[in-house]
């Protein structure tokens, strides 16, 4: 399924950038460029093409050479400059998901057990705080609080540990929210289930029975929203990246928007959605893992098929 979903994507980004109004030619060249510059321009691009030639250009590119265009503004393939810019967004999705897996789990489980106490009612309005807050509005003042006022952290940047903390919360706040509210009604569902009660009744310990038997069991949607959010915080690391301005692929993408570097916009949208693409497929495989009863749909038939092959063997 990830072909068909990614020819779509780059159906959809290369149609939204053929028909948005402005013209490359003119920002790129600048107001003194002359008709034939603009027309030579064109020509060396492929833009004097009508659309459906365009895009099945793009598309023998994209499909036989790993091509996603070249750069106007720098002339290097966008290929290139996107892997160079990668690792950086990698970094910061990775801190981010790390830190909305350890809280979101961590309270997820402590409100689930201790269900309409306080700690649960203050983790629950913190969720929705969390879930509520935009990424650019919440960056802005965490650079104002800690950088501004109190001159703990730097304000931008992303060279030393000190430079990732505001971004890395910055991005991970929705996810944490998103992961603690899934943990909390998953574990919900499963510390009512008959086989915790009997864990509880042979005397297990109640740490026991919460991480090993009770979390075991609900980690199949939580697999499911970690894997979500990683693919988000690739996409929400666009605005953060460029309110911290740090050279990763977001930053990238907004800087080639300004300057209607079409390429680089349609190579950065359609690389994000082969890496959510793969994320998704991970938590796919991660399902069989998880749970057995997931493994055993594969396994059975195999097994079958062998046990027949056999006995028509034997017989």
């Amino acid at each position: 399924m990830m072909i068909p979903v990614l020819i779509g994507v780059s159906f959809v980004i290369f149609s939204m950038l053929y028909f948005a109004p402005g013209d490359a030619a003119d920002v790129i060249l600048g107001d003194m460029a002359t008709v034939s510059d603009k027309a030579q321009f064109k020509s060396q691009y492929g833009l004097d093409k009508p659309f459906l030639v365009q895009y099945l250009r793009y598309m023998e590119g994209v499909v036989l050479r790993g091509d996603l265009g070249t750069s106007y503004v720098t002339r290097q393939p966008v290929t290139v400059e996107i892997l160079e810019r990668f690792p950086t967004t990698l970094q910061l999705s990775a801190m981010s998901v790390l830190l909305a897996v350890i809280i979101g789990i961590s309270v997820g489980i402590i409100s689930a057990t201790r269900q309409y106490s306080f700690i649960d009612n203050l983790a629950t309005s913190l969720s929705m705080v969390g879930v509520s807050m935009p990424n650019f509005w919440q960056g802005m003042m965490l650079i104002i609080i800690f950088a501004v006022w109190l001159r703990w952290l730097p304000p931008s940047g992303f060279s030393t540990p000190l430079h990732w903390i505001l971004p890395a919360v910055t991005v991970g706040t929705n996810s944490s929210a998103n992961i603690m509210r899934m943990t909390r009604s998953s574990m919900l569902e499963i510390i009512r289930q008959d086989y915790i009660r009997t864990a509880r009744a042979k005397g297990q310990t109640e740490a026991v029975v919460i991480w090993k038997h009770a979390l075991k069991n609900a980690l199949i949607p939580i697999i499911t929203v970690v894997g979500l959010s990683f693919g988000r915080l690739l996409g929400g690391a666009v605005l953060t990246e460029s309110i911290f301005s740090i050279a990763g692929v977001g930053k990238l993408m907004v800087d080639a928007i300004k300057l209607k570097n079409f390429p680089m916009v349609q190579g950065g949208v359609l690389f994000i959605a082969f890496v959510m693409s793969i994320v998704n497929l991970i938590v796919d495989v991660l399902y069989s893992f998880a749970d057995p009863r997931i493994r055993s749909m594969y396994t059975r038939p195999k097994a079958k098929k062998f046990k027949a092959v056999a006995a028509k063997e034997a017989a």
